[in-house]
């Protein structure tokens, strides 16, 4: 008999979460630190990611076996007295220890306040509304960003600026390497950008400023364009999605049926910048896209050997979706479907891509996404509820312990099998982003769009595509949201016992 823990993985204050003390996935034996030692946090740390961890079978120290004694285990703790260090020198080849380049675990991050995770994962931040890229001057280490798009209803839309314009200055400072972070995404609430031309590839300071101001609780519609254009008398559905976020799962539902209502029998899903969000919102976007048909497999998990043996094939396997709890699902039922993906396209973004590969033709305009395969959980220090954070359970969290993990705990893979694109996904039609000419997005002559429609219609496009200037970013906004590139599941937790 199967059992049931109602278990939400994730981003927990956007869900409503409950728990069953006595259904959780417990941890085996594990050994246990003096009580005198002061080692609560990386206790918690070890416990929890020797359970949860994906690559937990790949990191010795993380190993079920790794300490004959309690004496042995309290020495290891005490040996890393700063928590975070910890945290990351048990990850598997983490990206801030070993760098990028070889880095296995590119994801996994740690809070020393839970309740600031939580909350910055539920996307409660300040935000003044400009989305934009940022890219190095030469070879130099100075810093230029550049306009990607301005959030409706923000402070950026009430000031004069737009989507590709550039700026290299923060309140009269030059950016670079190192001050950037904090120039753009530090305290200051409030700060002046200095603009800037580019001429011959070469850019240079203009007079023209621009102050902005950080609102709390910025809300940003996912759903930034979606209209339906007439391309030589074929409706092609246009959306330009930044996020996948549940809150919106039925105005995006509401987009598709207007897509319907207009006729439309292609469809441009504009992803470019879109870092993912939530596993089931993809399933239901790309139910939306395919069909609705729920016998067919849009993904399945896999976790740690001994997670993974804990779950029933039921919980591990996702199809596609009819409703999206709610509402009907609006479907346009296409046999293909024409993504724009960039660098800056991540986790569910690309889970959309993988997912319906197996049945539909995905033709891929842009350049090779981020190539991030992996979901994560939130974990906090509650052993009777598995480490797993809930909102109903905040009176049980340790006391003595406000550490907040959001560890990679596993893989999608496609109804083929196939999860193996940690390089990134190539794209069918190569086409990089011009900072010379990166037009309005929805337009027909917006060089990524113009190039799909040309693909729709078979007709050369008057559109010259040489790229000048190719959009060549080393960090963006994106990166710096709260929410960032996590991919969560929003699913009950179902046990094989």
């Amino acid at each position: 008999m199967k059992k049931y823990s109602f278990l939400f993985l994730g981003l927990s204050l956007l869900l409503t979460s409950c728990s069953n003390d006595d259904n959780g996935i417990k941890p085996g034996p594990t050994p246990d630190p003096d009580p005198t030692a002061d080692v609560a946090a990386q206790n918690f740390m070890w416990k929890a990611m020797n359970l949860w961890y994906f690559w937990q079978p790949d990191v010795p120290d993380l190993a079920d076996t790794r300490f004959s004694t309690d004496a042995e285990y309290t020495a290891f703790l005490e040996s890393y007295p700063d928590p975070e260090n910890f945290y990351y020198s048990i990850c598997n080849n983490h990206e801030r220890i070993v760098g990028e380049e070889n880095a296995i675990d590119r994801f996994s991050f740690a809070n020393e306040d839970y309740s600031e995770l939580v909350n910055s994962l539920s996307g409660i931040s300040q935000s003044n509304g400009l989305e934009f890229g940022l890219r190095l001057i030469g070879n130099s280490s100075d810093v230029f960003g550049y306009v990607q798009y301005i959030v409706p209803n923000s402070d950026a839309s009430t000031k004069d600026i737009q989507r590709g314009e550039f700026f290299t200055r923060v309140d009269g400072v030059q950016l670079n390497t190192q001050n950037y972070i904090n120039l753009l995404f530090g305290e200051n609430s409030t700060y002046t950008l200095g603009m800037a031309t580019v001429s011959d590839n070469t850019i240079s300071d203009s007079a023209k400023e621009v102050t902005l101001t950080k609102i709390e609780n910025q809300i940003e519609d996912p759903i930034l364009v979606a209209k339906t254009l007439d391309v030589n008398g074929t409706k092609v559905a246009y959306l330009m999605y930044n996020r996948f976020l549940s809150s919106f799962n039925e105005d995006l539902n509401d987009a598709f049926a207007q897509f319907k209502a207009d006729g439309a029998t292609e469809l441009v899903l504009d992803m470019r910048y879109n870092p993912g969000g939530s596993v089931n919102t993809s399933r239901l976007l790309a139910s939306m896209i395919y069909g609705t048909n729920t016998s067919d497999v849009y993904i399945k998990q896999r976790w740690n050997a001994k997670i993974q043996a804990e779950f029933s094939d039921e919980f591990l396997t996702d199809y596609f979706a009819s409703s999206t709890g709610a509402s009907a699902i609006n479907t346009l039922n296409l046999s293909r479907v024409f993504v724009l993906a960039t660098g800056d396209s991540a986790s569910a973004s690309e889970l959309v891509m993988n997912g319906l590969d197996p049945y539909i033709d995905v033709i891929h305009i842009g350049t090779t996404t981020r190539g991030k395969n992996e979901f994560s959980i939130t974990l906090v220090d509650d052993l009777e509820n598995s480490y797993i954070y809930s909102e109903n359970r905040e009176g049980k969290i340790n006391p003595d312990n406000s550490w907040g993990l959001q560890p990679l705990v596993g893989r999608n893979e496609n109804a083929d099998g196939f999860y193996d694109y940690t390089s990134g996904l190539v794209p069918d039609i190569a086409l990089s982003e011009d900072l010379t000419n990166l037009g309005v997005l929805g337009d027909p002559n917006e060089p990524l769009l113009a190039r799909a429609l040309e693909e729709i219609s078979g007709i050369s496009s008057k559109i010259d595509f040489t790229v000048e200037m190719p959009v060549e970013n080393f960090d963006s906004s994106r990166m710096h949201n709260p929410l960032k590139d996590n991919m969560y599941l929003e699913k009950p937790l179902q046990l094989n016992k």
